[in-house]
């Protein structure tokens, strides 16, 4: 695969999700008297829709605190280390938001202190999403059996790391090095999107990429793919790895590994998001696939996990969807950036031959978009791999 291959125009740079993260990212140039003008706009909507007393003050001043809160909260990200993403477009969104919940509460008559709880809740939201919940990263435990390994041999752990999207180290990524480290697993596999695509050229985030991944250690290998091609062009994956004498990149290619229950085949595809071009790219890989052992397959997204299923692949192991990232209760996902949508979102699918795992991964969306997560905190997966071949 040649550079050029790897370069080409990236599909998901047309989409609704793209356009609507670019544009926002813009809304970072917003001078903060017009946000301020925005802010006193809405306070005048809400002063509006309830009573010209007392009452109406005690709401207006609830809606304009909270709202300078909440802005407070998200400047406090960057300052403080934690995340780096943009901080006005949403307070603007907010601002916009709380004062439309506030001024239908005052057109329903609803009482002033419901404005309070409406208020704290919102902030709540905003504290618990973007300063907590990024850096609950836990374990999530996963056994996959397979008849073509040894039942007699001790089971195989195999770490599996997907999208750490990095803009810095903050505690997110020292802890994720400190489970890595904790974990001793036998492989690690990473399935792409190294870096935030708002810092895709940064210098300052690749050296830091270069230190995070210099950490994992596993004896029988480290192994990755590339990610999104308009997040991390196969350029930038090059100089992310360039050097790094503990990581092997599958860009088009199998590796052979043998372990004490039988041959660990690994196939590393280079994703276009082009769905013709990958589906064809996974049939001319599967016509030098090894024979016997266990196929496992590394790609960024789970796109083409039916024709994985259906080419006899056993293990396939990606991310890329963040599981959503935004999960709201009883509706799920607000988005998925998957051509499948949310048909393999998050977690283990059963395919028939094809076992599929989309993990939740371990960073953020980029550009305009909120560096927060709600009830869909980050993962890395420990799949221990037993065979049950009595031969």
């Amino acid at each position: 695969m040649t550079n050029t291959e790897a370069n080409t125009v990236d599909p998901l740079e047309h989409t609704p999700l793209h356009t609507l993260l670019v544009n926002t990212n813009r809304l970072q140039a917003t001078p903060p008297l017009v946000i301020g003008i925005l802010i006193a706009l809405n306070t005048l909507l809400v002063i509006a829709t309830w009573p010209r007393d007392v009452t109406g003050v005690l709401v207006a001043l609830t809606f304009v605190a909270g709202v300078l809160l909440n802005w407070g909260v998200l400047l406090a990200l960057r300052h403080t280390g934690r995340s780096y993403g943009p901080d006005r477009p949403s307070v603007m969104a907010l601002t916009i938001l709380c004062a439309a919940l506030l001024a239908l509460l005052g057109v329903l008559g609803a009482p002033w202190w419901l404005a309070i709880v409406i208020m704290l809740g919102v902030t709540l939201v905003v504290y618990y999403s973007t300063w907590v919940e990024p850096f609950r990263l836990g374990i999530t435990r996963q056994t996959y059996i397979t008849p073509h390994w040894r039942a007699d041999a001790p089971p195989l752990r195999l770490l599996q790391i997907g999208d750490i999207h990095v803009e810095r180290i903050t505690p997110k990524e020292r802890e994720l090095n400190r489970l890595v480290k904790e974990l001793q697993p036998d492989v690690i596999v990473f399935t792409g999107d190294f870096v935030n695509i708002s810092n895709t050229h940064d210098p300052e985030s690749e050296q830091a990429i270069r230190e995070i991944t210099s950490e994992w250690r596993a004896p029988l290998g480290v192994y990755c793919v590339s990610g999104t091609p308009l997040v991390e062009p196969m350029e930038r994956v090059l100089s992310f790895v360039k050097g790094l004498d503990n990581l092997k990149l599958l860009a088009n290619q199998w590796i052979s590994i043998n372990t004490p229950g039988g041959a660990l085949n690994i196939l590393g595809i280079v994703v276009t998001h082009d769905m013709t071009r990958d589906r064809e790219m996974l049939k001319k890989m599967m016509l030098s696939a090894p024979q016997s052992g266990l196929r496992l397959l590394l790609m960024h997204p789970p796109d083409i996990a039916p024709e994985a299923n259906d080419a006899g692949i056993d293990l396939y192991l990606c991310g890329h969807t963040h599981g959503g990232q935004i999960r709201l209760p009883l509706i799920g996902p607000i988005f998925s950036s998957s051509h499948l949508g949310n048909r393999f979102i998050m977690g283990r699918y059963e395919l028939g031959r094809t076992t599929l795992y989309t993990a939740r991964g371990v960073g953020l969306e980029g550009l305009g978009a909120p560096r927060a997560r709600f009830l869909c905190p980050p993962e890395i997966v420990l799949w221990e791999i037993k065979g049950s071949s009595s031969g």
